[in-house]
């Protein structure tokens, strides 16, 4: 098991279970070091006092609140221990919630929770059992980091998780990002909703982190000097260029059927074609009273050339 990053209790109305709070995620990223171009000399961020230019290490530096220019006041970590906050050591349940009712922009990191000891083992299960039964999400107060918290309470497999979600204050409103109204053909509506059908799936595990794989391709070359891997060719698009939605829609759904093995005959469509036929027949109607007027012109001249002769 991973090291516990926190230990308190899940308050559950009068039920209180011990847990351990482990993180429910691993970060695979590649990280790099800072050097010296010239002759590779490591470089480190050193922490230095900046009154008489000491080097500090982490034992020596602690917490403060600048209340005005010059005026620091210091805060111990057993002062914030002892804050009078319910949530200081445990997850507070306040409210069961449908989960579709949570906004995922809100969601930011997952935790594990695992029973801190046999006693906490009943009561654990009974809460995740209550949460499979009642088809809802838990919503709970915490505090981690020296601030109060907002989290979601959900069951994964046989495992109570922790998701940390931010307040409705940290949230920005998107209304100035939206795009303005756009007219759009139903043709092409239609064929948007057919790519997503396409390019559904029952399944994402099978994704991977193509980059990192490409990045440690490339280190072990570099390690071991051997030639680097080739660049993978792109087509670069003109800048500028008028984009055919519809014809990228249609190129979208036959690719997205060739990848799954399906028929990828695709029918294409083109937008305007039921304006196109509406307009065909007033169209008709012109040609139509052209051809009248032209067998009228003549026995207008037969009318005229009887008048001569009398």
């Amino acid at each position: 098991m991973p090291r516990p990053l926190w230990t308190g209790a899940i308050s559950f109305g009068l039920v209180t279970i011990p847990i351990k709070v482990v993180s429910a995620t691993e970060n695979h990223s590649i990280s790099f070091h800072q050097y010296h171009q010239e002759d590779m000399g490591r470089i480190r961020t050193r922490k230095v006092c900046e009154i008489d230019g000491k080097v500090l290490s982490q034992d020596e530096i602690g917490k403060g609140y600048e209340v005005a220019k010059d005026r620091t006041v210091p805060v111990t970590d057993e002062e914030l221990d002892r804050m009078p906050l319910p949530t200081a050591k445990a997850i507070e349940i306040v409210a069961f919630v449908e989960a579709d009712s949570i906004d995922p922009v809100r969601i930011s990191d997952s935790y594990y929770l695992a029973v801190d000891g046999q006693v906490a083992a009943k009561p654990y299960a009974l809460l995740r059992k209550a949460l499979e039964r009642s088809d809802k999400v838990a919503v709970a107060k915490f505090a981690w980091h020296n601030r109060e918290r907002l989290g979601l309470l959900r069951v994964r497999d046989d495992a109570i998780v922790l998701h940390s979600m931010r307040w409705p204050d940290e949230i920005r409103d998107p209304e100035s990002l939206a795009p303005r109204e756009t007219e759009l053909d139903e043709d092409e509506i239609e064929r948007a909703v057919q790519l997503t059908d396409s390019m559904a799936l029952d399944d994402i595990s099978g994704f991977r982190d193509r980059y990192r794989e490409a990045l440690e391709e490339l280190l072990a070359a570099k390690s071991e000097g051997k030639a680097l891997p080739a660049a993978a060719g792109e087509e670069e698009e003109e800048p500028g260029k008028v984009m055919d939605l519809m014809a990228a829609l249609n190129a979208s759904v036959k690719a997205a059927k060739e990848t799954r093995g399906e028929d990828a005959t695709v029918h294409e469509m083109t937008p305007g074609k039921s304006r196109a036929r509406k307009k065909a027949a007033p169209a008709a109607k012109k040609t139509a009273s052209r051809k009248t007027a032209a067998k009228k012109q003549p026995a207008r001249k037969t009318a005229a050339k009887k008048r001569t002769a009398s």
